[in-house]
C-alpha cells in the first residue's frame, strides 16, 4: 500500500524507468533529493518565510551560495530582501565590537567560518532526505514490486549509492544489506562502466588516428560523468 511517504520514491523510480526506455540516463534519488529541494525553496520563499520559527533559523543558519543562487532565479525579491534584512542585522550585531570580536580572534574565526558553512535549506533537505532514504531501504526490504523497480533502474549516481548503502547499514543484517546492495550498485557499476568507454573514445577523438571514427555517445560524456561523479540529474 502506497503512503505520503512512498508515493514520491516510487513516482521517481518510475520516472527513471521511463527515461531508460527513452535512451536517458536519470539517478532517481537524484529526483526525489531535487524535488526535496524544491518544495523546501517553495516553502523559504512563500509562507515559512514570517514564520517567527523559521525567521529565528535562516537569521542564525543562512544560507550557502548555491541556494542564494538559486533564490534570486526565483524572482522572488521581497521574501528574499526580508530575510536578507532580520539575517543581516543578526550578522551586524553578532561582528561589532560587542559581538565576537569582544572575545578572542580564534573564536571569532571559528564562528565566521560556521556561519559561512552553515545553510538553512541544505540542512532541512539532507534532514529529509535522510527520512527518504530510510523509506527506500523499508520498501526494498517489504515490497518486492520495489526491488524490480530498483533492479530496472539505468543508474545510481554514486552519492546517493553511498547515501542509501549508509541508511541500509543502520536497519538491515549482513544478509539483506548485502543483497540491498547487490540491487542498487550494479546500476550504479553498469552505468560507470559505459561512462568509462565513453569517456575514453572521447579523448581518443582528439587524437587524429580516430578522427574518422563515429562518436557515438562520447560527445556529452564529460558532462554526464561530472553528473554521476557529483550526484546532478543524468541526462543523456
Amino acid at each position: 500500500m502506497e503512503t505520503i511517504y512512498t508515493i514520491p520514491i516510487n513516482e521517481a523510480f518510475e520516472e527513471a524507468i521511463e527515461a531508460k526506455e527513452r535512451g536517458e540516463c536519470i539517478c532517481p534519488l537524484c529526483t526525489v533529493s531535487k524535488k526535496l529541494e524544491e518544495d523546501e525553496l517553495d516553502l523559504i520563499l512563500g509562507a515559512s518565510m514570517m514564520e517567527p520559527d523559521i525567521r529565528i533559523k535562516t537569521n542564525e543558519q543562512g544560507f550557502c551560495a548555491d541556494h542564494f543562487s538559486k533564490m534570486l532565479r526565483r524572482q522572488k525579491r521581497l521574501p528574499l530582501a526580508l530575510m536578507l534584512e532580520s539575517h543581516l542585522d543578526e550578522l551586524n550585531a553578532l561582528l561589532n565590537k560587542k559581538g565576537i570580536f569582544g572575545t578572542s580572534a580564534d573564536k571569532g574565526a571559528k564562528r565566521i567560518a560556521a556561519l559561512r558553512e552553515d545553510c538553512y535549506v541544505c540542512g532541512k533537505v539532507n534532514r529529509n532526505l535522510t527520512r527518504m532514504l530510510s523509506n527506500a531501504v523499508y520498501m526494498w526490504e517489504n515490497d518486492p514490486e520495489f526491488v524490480k523497480k530498483v533492479r530496472n533502474q539505468k543508474c545510481i549516481c554514486l552519492e546517493h549509492l553511498s547515501l542509501i548503502l549508509t541508511a541500509a547499514s543502520k536497519t538491515l543484517n549482513k544478509k539483506k544489506y548485502a543483497a540491498l546492495y547487490e540491487d542498487f550498485s550494479l546500476p550504479a557499476y553498469t552505468y560507470l562502466d559505459e561512462l568509462c568507454g565513453d569517456v575514453s573514445h572521447f579523448c581518443k577523438k582528439f587524437d587524429y588516428r580516430y578522427e574518422d571514427e563515429p562518436w557515438g555517445n562520447a560527445k556529452d560524456s564529460v558532462e554526464r560523468a561530472i553528473r554521476f561523479l557529483s550526484g546532478e540529474r543524468l541526462e543523456k
